[in-house]
Parts: C-alpha cells; structure tokens; sequence
C-alpha cells in the first residue's frame, strides 16, 4: 500500500513570519508574540527576513550536491565518526520501529572556534570530518553554520521575549553549543513504494530547535492535530523552523513538536541543508525555570546533553555498531 496523499497547507496551519524587526530591533515584541502563537499550534513557522545571503545558500547547495554525487570511496573516508560528524550513508538511520530505514544520506559537522579547535568532553562533540578530495566543502559549509546559528540566536530570543522571559534565557549556556548542521540528500522515491518506507520516516526532531532550508523539489509533510499529513512546500525567500523535543519540554509542551516525514514524490533529487540548534551539553531542561519553582512538569528535568545521547542511540544504527 502507497502512501496517502497529504492536503495542501495554509497559512492558518503554518505561518509566515517576518523576523526582520526582531533581527534589527524595530518591533521585537511584535515578533515574538506571532513566533510564540505558532509555537503553541503545529510548532512549524515559515521564516522571512532571515538575513542569510541567498549566494552562501547557493554556495552550500553546490558544494552539498558535489559531495553526494562523489563515489562512494570519497564519502566513505569521511565516514561517521562515534561524535556523530561526517557522512552517514542510506539506511544508516531509521526513526521508528515500525518503518523501515531512511532512504537519505547526510553529511554532518558541528560548532569548530575559529582556530579549528572543539571541545570534545561529549560523546556528540568532536572534531569534524571533511574530505580531502572537496577542500572548499569546509569553510562554505562553515560559512552556512555561521549564518543559520545566527537565524537560531534571534530566534530564540523571540522565544524568550514571547514568553515574558529576559531575552538571552534561552542562550544562556551556548557558547559551546551542541548544534550541528548536515547536508540531508533523498533521492526520488518509487511512486510505487509501500508505506514503511520514507525519505525520513515520521518522528519529532530532538533538540532545541531545527532551522531548515529546503530546495524547491517539496516532500515534507507535517501532522496535523487530526492526526492527518499536510503538504509543507517550499516557499522561496523563506527557511522553514519548527520547535523541537527539548523546546517543547522546556516550555511542558506549550510549544509543540510536531511529528513529521519527507516522502520525495517529485521523480527527482531533493536537498535539504539543516541546522540542529542546542546549547551546551550541561544546559538544564526543565520547564520550572520558566513557570516557577511550584509548578509540576510533566516530565522530569534533563540536560542538553543526556537527552541527545538517548535519542541519537535509538536513531542511529552506527551508534549500535
């Protein structure tokens, strides 16, 4: 059986938000009371006025599709190391037990300080793998993490301001964040494949935050309260974010993280460049911080750090290897 067709979307569903006035300080407020009404609905925002360059986008796309179009000796030597950096093959990761393994490869690197160095005391930090066959894939897709980490800054500044907390709550502990960025290739899927099989298989994102620029091919659906798929195209000029599990938990499921899936039905190769955005590993998830010592989470706190270990090893399969 064939995957079911998603419905079309609307700005009811997932909106389109204007963050320029929270980037130049113009109207931060008015920003952050629209990014925290789509956070309490599907947890999905359409982001314009990003401020990334559209050439560092291009750039990243070129460099993403030379690597995935490499022979397979090329990637393999920068295969996925234990700090989850560097090129995971196909079917090397799978969302749900019930679905089979993802058709996508990804290519994955992390935050490196300006002289190259990481701080490596996290299983899920270490040094980045770059191939030596690309030199330029390094400091573009370095560029790429720059100009996207900095979309998530302001982002969660508006967060903060939406939830009448100081504006840096949420940026407290990153100055050695876990966030990484990836490269996220699918190739086109058989019209004909049954319904366990996806480009990426249904699931919620892990961390904090996740900043996705998409290409113009589609294949990402989202869903609904009802439990039903809708279709989240790309639309030009915007990237697409969406609150995570870590967020949602933060915040004791006031903004959502929404479950979601790619099937690639367009006949041809689809790009994605995504960020994973969280803060230090120690950083404390626990939604008293923001609602007050008396409140009583549905979820127990946690870190950063221990959460991301958990999830990436029921995800990964090399990390069963």
């Amino acid at each position: 059986m064939a995957h079911s067709v998603a419905r079309s979307t609307s700005v009811e569903d997932i909106p389109v938000i204007d963050i320029t006035p929270l980037r130049d300080g113009t109207d931060p407020k008015g920003v952050a009371k629209a990014l925290h009404a789509a956070s309490k609905g599907l947890g999905f925002i359409y982001v314009s006025g990003h401020g990334i360059p559209e050439t560092v986008i291009e750039e990243a796309r070129r460099q993403a599709y030379l690597f995935f179009h490499a022979d397979e000796a090329t990637k393999a030597d920068v295969s996925v190391s234990r700090a989850h950096r560097g090129w995971i093959r196909q079917g090397g990761a799978k969302m749900r037990d019930d679905v089979k393994a993802d058709l996508k490869e990804s290519f994955v690197w992390g935050y490196e300080s300006v002289d190259g160095s990481l701080p490596d005391e996290h299983p899920l930090r270490g040094q980045n793998k770059w191939p030596a066959a690309q030199p330029e894939l390094k400091t573009i897709a370095l560029d790429y993490f720059r100009h996207a980490h900095e979309v998530a800054h302001h982002l969660m500044r508006g967060f903060a301001l939406g939830l009448d907390l100081p504006d840096d709550f949420f940026l407290r502990t990153a100055n050695h964040p876990l966030s990484r960025c990836s490269f996220v290739w699918y190739p086109a899927q058989d019209p004909g494949s049954d319904a366990t099989q996806f480009g990426v298989g249904p699931h919620t994102d892990f961390g904090v935050l996740t900043v996705l620029c998409q290409d113009n091919v589609g294949g990402l659906e989202v869903e609904d309260k009802n439990g039903e798929w809708i279709v989240a195209p790309p639309i030009p000029g915007t990237l697409l974010v969406n609150v995570a599990d870590l967020l949602a938990r933060w915040t004791d499921g006031e903004y959502k993280s929404t479950p979601h899936r790619v099937v690639n039905r367009s006949g041809r190769e689809r790009l994605s460049l995504v960020l994973a955005f969280d803060p230090n590993p120690e950083t404390l998830i626990d939604s008293r911080q923001i609602f007050g010592p008396s409140h009583m989470p549905q979820q127990d706190a946690t870190t950063c750090g221990d959460y991301l270990i958990w999830r990436f090893g029921k995800a990964f399969a090399y990390r069963a290897a």
